[in-house]
């Protein structure tokens, strides 16, 4: 079992005998393993291998009689999800007794102890003394954590501290990675994804086609980026992005809906060889489901009638008819295929009626089966609102310059949505994790075309990931 030695300021220690943590620290993790700094900020890309990194710290840090470690995520589930099950496995052997599911606590026979902890409740955190701490995604956390209780908790153990994390704008992860960059005591590191080598270069060269600039930049570049930090589709150029467009009778419909009653709003498009095409928009002020439902058997009629045939003098023949419906037959269209997409929480509430939104959208349909072959899309929840908008944002422009969601001119309410629609601020300018609704006529026929796109386009996981750093 390799042994590793640890490094706490310029005095060196070995692992507690046998201590199972054969963690391979390749050669940037180690660069901040390595850091005899009291304070170190990591600034890396998703994937890099933070997660690991943050666990040998810890283990290394309680490594000693009475020492006391700690783990801390924004929230208590976020730390419980991300760290708890890996921290068992690299330390089971080494209990003192069994972990605390509770307090999500681990003692070692050592005499130290791991706890895991979250920030959305930090004022419950006083009163510890800590030897060291791990800030996890510290951009997602409130500041006052640090300066207000973690950091006071350091101070009669001359405690030390790791601040991990990936980019989310110019907030105070950023102020304080530039701000201690040539403070004493702290050091400041910042690394890609690929640089952690847990992330093929496949499917990085993949992501450049499913990512926005901004977002790519953020997640895979790990740099602070301010472009378009308030406005929610940052992506959308309105000379790049809108275009005539015509309905092609050859390729499916799809209608998008956003079940808000004033305005009720949807869109309405096809998918082109890849790009989505938004043919048309429906924006109906105080309205409801079958309201919407009529106002869309409108809007598609053209596309779903037969065209007008001149009429037949009365002396043209029993031929000239022949040929005449014959051709009526011919120009007949097929049932058009339409795929509807839409608010998961459509199968709860009502616009009208007693009858859920989705059941009255399918009751529509089951009246026009000569016009439409119907197939309902609609997921168990809606993607969180920073993904759904990530994913229109990705459409709109991905790192490698594609702009794959194009808008015909007439759609004037969702032209108007992407270039206004902002997030929420806070007191200080950082942007929210909710949208600014202040305007009643916008957000929504933007929501209608996210629903469709996250679900065709959804954001994903990374695959071809290396094998990460061995737990035994």
């Amino acid at each position: 079992m390799t042994r590793i030695i640890f490094h706490s300021g310029n005095n060196q220690r070995p692992a507690p005998k046998n201590l199972p943590v054969n963690v391979l620290l390749k050669l940037r993790q180690g660069k901040v393993f390595q850091s005899p700094a009291r304070f170190r900020v990591l600034v890396a890309g998703r994937r890099f291998g933070k997660t690991y990194l943050a666990l040998a710290e810890l283990i290394r840090a309680a490594s000693g009689a009475g020492r006391v470690a700690w783990y801390v995520a924004p929230t208590y589930r976020q730390a419980k999800r991300v760290a708890w099950k890996a921290l068992k496995a690299m330390t089971r052997g080494h209990w003192a007794k069994p972990p605390n599911e509770t307090d999500l606590t681990i003692e070692l026979i050592s005499g130290g102890t791991i706890s895991l902890r979250g920030a959305d409740n930090y004022d419950s955190l006083r009163g510890d003394g800590l030897d060291f701490v791990v800030l996890d995604e510290y951009a997602s956390m409130s500041p006052e954590a640090w300066t207000e209780v973690l950091r006071p908790a350091l101070a009669d153990r001359k405690g030390r501290a790791l601040f991990i994390g990936t980019p989310r704008g110019h907030n105070h992860f950023y102020d304080l990675y530039e701000a201690v960059k040539n403070q004493p005591h702290w050091a400041v590191f910042q690394f890609t994804t690929a640089e952690g080598r847990n992330v093929t270069r496949e499917e990085l060269e993949s992501a450049t086609h499913e990512l926005d600039e901004r977002t790519f930049h953020q997640e895979f570049l790990a740099r602070f980026t301010s472009q378009g930090l308030g406005r929610a589709y940052y992506g959308f150029n309105p000379t790049l992005n809108v275009r005539s467009l015509r309905y092609d009778p050859a390729l499916p419909l799809f209608w998008a809906v956003d079940f808000n009653v004033n305005p009720l709003c949807s869109v309405i498009g096809q998918m082109v060889h890849g790009r989505v095409y938004i043919l048309d928009e429906m924006i109906l002020p105080d309205s409801n489901t079958p309201q919407a439902c009529e106002e869309f058997l409108a809007r598609t009629r053209p596309w779903t009638t037969t065209p007008d045939l001149p009429v037949l003098d009365p002396d043209a023949g029993e031929l000239a008819e022949e040929l005449l419906d014959d051709l009526a037959r011919r120009l007949q269209p097929r049932p058009m295929s339409v795929e509807v997409h839409g608010d998961a929480t459509g199968e709860q509430r009502q616009t009208s009626a007693s009858r859920t939104d989705w059941e009255i959208v399918k009751s529509f349909f089951r009246l026009y089966t000569d016009r439409y072959n119907f197939r309902l899309r609609v997921p168990s929840s809606n993607p969180p609102v920073k993904d759904r908008i990530n994913c229109v944002n990705a459409m709109l422009f991905n790192h490698a310059g594609e702009r794959r969601l194009l808008i015909d001119p007439r759609c004037k309410h969702l032209i108007r949505d992407l270039e206004q629609v902002s997030w929420k601020a806070d007191p200080h300018g950082n942007p929210l994790a909710d949208l600014d609704k202040s305007d009643p006529m916008r957000t929504h026929v933007s929501d209608a075309l996210g629903y469709y796109v996250a679900r065709e386009f959804p954001m994903r996981g990374l695959h071809g990931e290396r094998p990460g750093p061995a737990i035994i």
